[in-house]
């Protein structure tokens, strides 16, 4: 992974073979970041797992797809949860026939190439287990 500060902006480029999550993770711990915007997200994976929240049941879907696959639209936030960075991630991808998919990104190892830019915001923003929902929510005060 490589990367460049600009004011506000992080250009990130995450590297064949290396994981999303744990790549921006150790960015933002390294960079001290505890709340931003995941924007801007393009690129290739070769293996995801995709998640999806069955509202009513409070039950939570997963799956894995592999090959490969283009990023068409990678977005989310940074927040922090029990001092760590938090990512929430949501990814839209196409396969070799054009058929668009996407969810929730559990894990997405990078195929070729993966290029965000992280926004980041000068505050902290917390999570807490919200019992009524059944997720991980923003704890705005």
């Amino acid at each position: 992974m490589q990367y460049a500060v600009y004011g506000t902006k992080v250009v990130v480029r995450i590297d064949k073979g290396e994981e999303i999550h744990a790549a921006l993770a150790d960015l933002c711990q390294r960079l001290d970041i505890r709340a931003a915007a995941v924007t801007a997200g393009i690129g290739a994976l070769n293996k995801v797992s995709l998640g999806w929240f069955e509202q009513e049941t409070k039950k939570y879907y997963t799956q894995e797809f592999a090959g490969s696959m283009a990023i068409t639209s990678l977005a989310g936030n940074v927040s922090r949860m029990d001092g760590k960075p938090y990512l929430h991630l949501h990814v839209n991808l196409t396969d070799s026939s054009y058929k668009t998919f996407g969810g929730h990104m559990n894990f997405g190892q990078v195929g070729a190439t993966c290029e965000v830019v992280l926004d980041t915001i000068d505050g902290q923003v917390e999570r807490a287990w919200s019992e009524e929902i059944g997720l991980n929510l923003f704890k705005l005060e």
